[in-house]
């Protein structure tokens, strides 16, 4: 059985220690893997992998909006162990996206989540940051690999309530601007009624480790169809059950495949040939997998 973890990060500084080895265990779970680009640093890492690994891995390069604008630079030390802000340059972007390993534009998009107030303008920032890598996407012809998050509220009793206004955002620029390439909305977290107006705007939408331990998702799963769906990890984040708590990594795909078959009530070998395929054809790797 193959798999495909279509959004991964083990090129991060969480896996120093042991990248061989997370890499080995995928390949013998029969996992193949994108490796996802934050910022420059990280996208060439990811390259460097891919080429290392030409069988197993593929790259995707792009600037995570979290990073995209130096306001609202965020530092996470399991994706680098010292702080390295950079500054997003279009043209050196579009240079690494010509390497042949790399199969996507992103992660890119709209961050919502730790913006409090916006006198900044930096929700104005990153919408410019991402649809500059959408016009790269769209020259290169290659799928946008899209990193939404929202914001979340608080009721007067402290409990969280989740907004969809990045991913409404998000939409309006999608229609606005007319973006006709392959568009990949990674670790969709939206409502349902969000999930019909991007699946009518033709994205594809990937799910996670998250699945298998909540059920805030168990609406959109049910109504999106199969040949719109892809698995991941987001390794080294969100582990799946049984797994959770612990470093996640490309070979516990297979955890969120065995829940996709219980959403879908098909099987697992139907859930993997089903999102392998999509890989193979949103990535343009049928001649080369």
């Amino acid at each position: 059985m193959k798999l495909f973890d279509s959004h991964t990060h083990v090129q991060f500084s969480a896996y120093d220690n042991d990248r061989e080895e997370v890499i080995k265990r995928a390949r013998e779970a029969g996992v193949k893997m994108i490796c996802v680009g934050t910022q420059f640093s990280t996208s060439e890492a990811g390259i460097k992998l891919a080429e290392k690994y030409p069988d197993d891995i593929w790259a995707s390069v792009g600037f995570h909006p979290n990073h995209a604008v130096s306001e609202g630079w965020h530092h996470d030390p399991d994706e680098q162990s010292e702080a390295r802000p950079e500054k997003f340059d279009s043209d050196q972007l579009e240079k690494l996206a010509l390497n042949p390993k790399v199969v996507a534009i992103g992660e890119c998009g709209l961050d919502y989540y730790r913006i409090r107030n916006d006198e900044l303008g930096i929700k104005n920032k990153q919408k410019e940051v991402f649809l500059a890598q959408a016009e790269i996407a769209q020259k290169l012809n290659k799928a946008l690999m899209i990193h939404c998050r929202s914001s979340v509220l608080k009721s007067p009793e402290g409990k969280s309530i989740k907004t969809d206004d990045a991913y409404e955002d998000l939409f309006n620029l999608m229609t606005n601007n007319q973006l006709p390439i392959t568009k990949v909305i990674h670790f969709f977290a939206g409502s349902l009624e969000i999930a019909k107006k991007l699946l009518n705007a033709g994205c594809y939408f990937t799910f996670g480790g998250v699945i298998t331990f909540t059920r805030d998702y168990d609406e959109a799963i049910k109504y999106l169809p199969l040949d719109r769906i892809l698995l991941e990890t987001d390794a080294p984040y969100v582990a799946p059950e049984p797994y959770r708590g612990k470093r996640n990594e490309p070979a516990y795909v297979v955890e969120v495949a065995k829940k996709m078959a219980e959403f879908k009530g098909v099987s697992l070998e139907k859930v993997a040939e089903a999102t392998t395929q999509n890989n193979l054809t949103i990535f343009r790797l049928s001649d080369i997998v």
